[in-house]
């Protein structure tokens, strides 16, 4: 029952920040449209989610364990409440920019903290990915509620309206019961943290780590993985309302085809790979991503605005391109249980520091490269250049094989 209830508290944390965390590319769209800001100011959202989201995991990742990954939960989880309630009051960009930052900085709290936590409750390499699989498959399931969450608030009669910033009231009263959950979470304290070494000693070790063949190749994969997720999902509500010629409260629902593409393409692939081989299973995941953006971009040329009165009156390229996020869902939890499984139990937060870090800055670099394209050229140009980092990862995959199977002899 422990354990259930531990789990109950990290996936509810997991849950809410899948909301906060995804909704950037709602934001981004309505704050287009509520604040007249061009695509380039408004692609700064994302770094200003994923920079703290970096800087924090790397200045702190070591050190949670010694403050414990309950407090540190409270903390993130405490901090996002307040910035919650404050943006509908203030009401301006700037303002959003910086619940923004607050999110990065909690999630970084949050993730190292879970990730540690799933490692205490495990006790085996299958336990393990088995777990980590199903929390970033409610993570998915998250971003999927938020999506419909968020069009609920929307004003579609009034594009400037600002009636959508009350969803936070909402998301304020979620984040209080989700801390409510930790409370009484029994999560273990680190036993093996020890307070008398210093943090730099500790710092220092996590980049040490960076320099371990699989930990580096490890790093690259991520990078470009999440590069390509956070282009797409960023941007994908803003090219169905500009390329697709969607109205906005369905260019957002829309966009849930993508986040509930990936929370099922996780859950199957943690049976489908019980039977098949990863590596082969992983390769065919990425030519078929880029398969269908070669084949669904033309799709979108020289599509005509129309009344949308059904489901059956949008186009199709609405409906294939978030399918995208089915092959795409497998290769990060595959990347991160491989990596994790090979570590000690004490190695998992500095590591999980590391991944946050490089994860976030590949989503940074990631929104900023397909806003700026969207910006000046189009929206299907912004997603072609995708198969650029795709091709990266289906090099490193071969790296991260050769790697990980010498490490296991």
């Amino acid at each position: 029952m422990s354990r259930l209830v531990t789990l109950a508290a990290i996936s509810a944390c997991y849950f809410i920040f899948a909301i906060l965390l995804n909704s950037v590319g709602t934001v981004i769209l309505q704050s287009i449209n509520s604040f007249e800001i061009s695509k380039v100011q408004a692609s700064t959202l994302e770094g200003f989610k994923d920079l703290p989201i970096a800087i924090v995991s790397f200045l702190v990742a070591a050190y949670i364990p010694r403050i414990g990954y309950k407090v540190a939960l409270l903390v993130g989880l405490i901090a996002v409440t307040a910035a919650s309630i404050a943006t509908p009051m203030i009401a301006n960009f700037m303002v959003i920019k910086l619940l923004f930052a607050s999110i990065g900085a909690a999630f970084a709290l949050v993730k190292v903290s879970v990730y540690s936590i799933i490692g205490q409750i495990s006790d085996s390499e299958k336990s393990h990915s088995s777990t980590l699989n199903t929390v970033e498959g409610i993570f998915m399931v998250g971003s999927l509620t938020g999506y419909w969450l968020f069009s609920y608030f929307i004003d579609t009669s009034n594009l400037q309206s600002l009636s959508w910033l009350n969803v936070y009231y909402v998301l304020a009263a979620m984040l209080v019961i989700t801390a409510a959950l930790v409370v009484f979470a029994p999560i273990k304290p680190v036993q093996h943290a020890n307070k008398k070494t210093h943090f730099t000693a500790e710092f220092i070790a996590m980049l040490k780590m960076s320099y371990q063949p699989l930990a580096l190749i490890f790093i690259v994969s991520v990078f470009l993985y999440v590069l390509i997720e956070q282009g797409i999902s960023t941007w994908l509500p803003t090219f169905n309302r500009e390329t697709l010629l969607l109205p906005v409260d369905i260019s957002v629902q829309m966009t849930s085809i993508f986040a509930a593409s990936l929370a099922v393409g996780r859950l199957l692939a943690g049976q489908i790979l019980k039977h098949v081989n990863w590596y082969r299973f992983l390769q065919v995941c990425i030519l078929g991503m880029a398969a269908l953006i070669i084949g669904i971009l033309p799709l979108t040329q020289g599509i005509e605005a129309r009344e949308i009165t059904s489901l059956s009156s949008l186009p199709l390229a609405a409906y294939l391109l978030p399918l995208i996020g089915l092959l795409m869902a497998p290769m990060y939890p595959v990347f991160t249980s491989f990596m994790l499984s090979s570590l000690d139990t004490e190695k998992h937060a500095p590591m999980t520091g590391l991944i946050v870090v490089f994860s976030a800055l590949g989503g940074t670099t990631g929104s900023i490269i397909t806003g700026s394209v969207f910006e000046f050229f189009d929206g299907q140009t912004a997603f072609y250049l995708s198969l650029i980092p795709m091709l990266g990862v289906f090099l490193t995959l071969r790296g991260f094989r050769t790697v990980t199977a010498r490490v296991s002899q």
